[in-house]
């Protein structure tokens, strides 16, 4: 009899509750008004398709279905939509690229080491009552080099020879649909029921199929205690039932709400993306799971495709302004030493707005002055890390102790009075009292809009580094929590005819020869900035790519340098996505 595969066709209000024990059972018919309820965007609706009509084909024939699905230029194969097949032993019986088709292929990991095949084979046999799901990784597109994520759809489905099989089809779309939310909260309550507290392993595993693209699972207990949290494992234990988002909203409350009224359902709440100034629409799935003998709130919050921002209500500092800040107040304090403090920790002031203020350190990590928060003053925090283990006070110090005196570091930390942290990009400088004792001064903005100061600070850092020490340095530029690596910044190092070096993002593409890559409109962008930084010693170059998150491209700029290091010459680079 055919494994039942049903339940991605459903409304999203039933997607969790109507066939939680369904058993084993005919396949159901898949009306076309059952996939508009279920996918927002046709090319998910016509993967399902594809997919589910690949199943039927190999329910009825079997084996026999393989060489059907197979036969280049079908509907089976379009571009970069195709369908393959796989045993439940990571076998795979049917793919279009010769390296995989007719291989064991169970251990094949993306460039996260997120394993693809046992995601893929989970996601259709994990549960018995849901014998299909989606899997979410990074891939390169047929006969490309860059990986992008691919949202890939598998059922199970049983052959006339008794043998099971999984089915599936992936695209090659950023964009977030509700029924993936669904389909995660829905796994993530059965782990919870079926494995209890022991689950939560799961939902940290960075490899794991919990975490992806901007998404992650969060559970709470009916007290409103926060007990996973992947994103800040710092919140932990606290109870957050008052968090409120950027508009006042209290978003703990509306999630339990909901739970308590409805068994399970969507909460949208407005806060900022990584690297943004502006808050968006964030839309959370919450769903109620029995653990033991109580039960908990499991959910999963999503930026959706053109979820609405907010409109800025201020102009936010740029990333130039602050640094003229910061220097001015270096200037005063050089003037007046520790004079200067009562002017401030003036409220209202230029030095004291909002949520910017300034703070100052000996060279020895102690803070002497704190405007927000005057009980801090006298910790040493040379070694304090922020949530990710960015060890942000060695950062200060090392800027402070650079041949620059200054420079930027970026970390996550709470805005005054709040216990969420959130990027702050923070500005430090040395300087020298009246008295001749040296200290390091600094200011940050949370949430600060990308700027050129920032990659034009964080390339010239890393190509100091590649200067002086050359490849037995680029473990620096490579150290995910070190000052080179922050949101969705990171460096690159090229030889100058193109091939990757280093890649903190991407490592699978060190080695690689980039040289080829065009973006959208055709543009040789990599081959673009190397004759410029060749030529000239530095460039900023603009390009239209994918900004990760995405399915459209938009426009990116990178600054490159020319860098020297014995008689090895290399590109060092790095690049942002301007907002709008």
């Amino acid at each position: 009899m055919r494994i039942r595969r049903m339940y991605s066709f459903l409304p999203l209000v039933s997607l969790v509750a109507t066939l939680a024990f369904c058993g084993a059972a005919s396949r159901a018919t898949t009306t076309p008004a059952n996939l508009d309820q279920a996918y927002e965007h046709r090319e998910t609706r016509d993967l399902v398709v594809l997919v589910s009509d690949a199943a039927d084909l190999v329910h009825a024939k079997g084996e026999a279905a393989f060489s059907d699905l197979r036969a280049a230029g079908s509907r089976w194969r379009q571009g970069e939509m195709y369908i393959f097949v796989l045993d439940p032993q990571g076998n795979m019986l049917v793919h279009p690229d010769p390296a995989l088709d007719g291989k064991n292929v169970l251990d094949l990991q993306d460039i996260n080491g997120k394993p693809i095949i046992r995601g893929l084979i989970d996601a259709a046999t994990t549960l018995p009552d849901k014998p299909e799901g989606w899997y979410h990784y990074e891939w390169p597109v047929p006969n490309g080099l860059l990986p992008r994520w691919k949202s890939t759809y598998v059922q199970l489905v049983s052959a006339p020879s008794g043998k099971n099989y999984i089915v599936g089809a992936g695209m090659y779309n950023d964009r977030m649909e509700r029924a993936f939310v669904v389909d995660a909260v829905r796994d993530a309550a059965g782990q919870i029921e079926t494995h209890g507290e022991s689950a939560f392993k799961l939902f940290h595993d960075p490899s794991g199929a919990y975490i992806a693209k901007d998404a992650y699972i969060f559970v709470f207990n009916p007290s409103g205690v926060d007990l996973v949290n992947p994103a800040f494992p710092n919140l932990e234990g606290r109870n957050l039932m008052d968090l409120k988002d950027t508009e006042g909203k209290q978003i703990i409350r509306e999630m339990f709400r909901v739970v308590q009224t409805s068994g399970s359902g969507w909460v949208d709440y407005m806060w900022p993306k990584p690297g943004e100034s502006v808050s968006t629409q964030k839309s959370a799935y919450v769903s109620k799971a029995k653990m033991g003998d109580q039960w908990v709130l499991v959910g999963c919050g999503v930026y959706l495709a053109d979820a609405p921002k907010a409109a800025s209500t201020a102009t936010k500092m740029t990333a130039p302004q602050l640094m003229a800040l910061v220097r001015d107040g270096s200037a005063l304090l050089q003037q007046k030493g520790e004079a200067a403090y009562p002017e401030l920790r003036a409220k209202g002031s230029k030095w004291f707005s909002d949520s910017t203020y300034f703070f100052v350190w000996s060279m020895d990590g102690t803070r002497v002055f704190h405007a927000a928060d005057p009980a801090k003053e006298g910790q040493n925090d040379g070694a304090i890390t922020d949530v990710h283990g960015r060890p942000y006070g060695r950062m200060f110090l090392e800027a402070g102790n650079s041949p620059a005196g200054e420079g930027w570091v970026h970390y996550m930390y709470p805005e005054p009075g709040d216990i969420f942290p959130t990027w702050k990009s923070t500005f430090v400088k040395r300087v020298t009292y009246p008295d001749g004792k040296q200290y390091l001064v600094g200011s940050g903005i949370y949430n600060m809009q990308m700027d050129k100061a920032f990659i034009e600070d964080v390339v010239n850092r890393a190509s100091d580094v590649v200067a002086k020490e050359g490849q037995p340095g680029f473990a620096k530029l490579r150290d995910k929590t070190g000052p080179l690596v922050f949101m969705d910044t990171y460096v690159f190092v090229q030889k100058p005819d193109g091939v990757e070096l280093v890649n903190a993002a991407q490592p699978s593409l060190e080695g690689k020869d980039l040289s080829v890559l065009r973006d959208v409109n055709g543009r040789a962008f990599v081959k673009d900035y190397i004759t410029a930084a060749m030529q000239n010693g530095s460039a900023w170059v603009e390009y239209e790519w994918y900004k990760p998150g995405q399915n459209t491209t938009t426009r990116k700029l990178t600054y490159v340098r020319k860098v020297q290091s014995g008689g090895d010459t290399y590109i060092v680079g790095s690049g942002f996505y301007p907002e709008s």
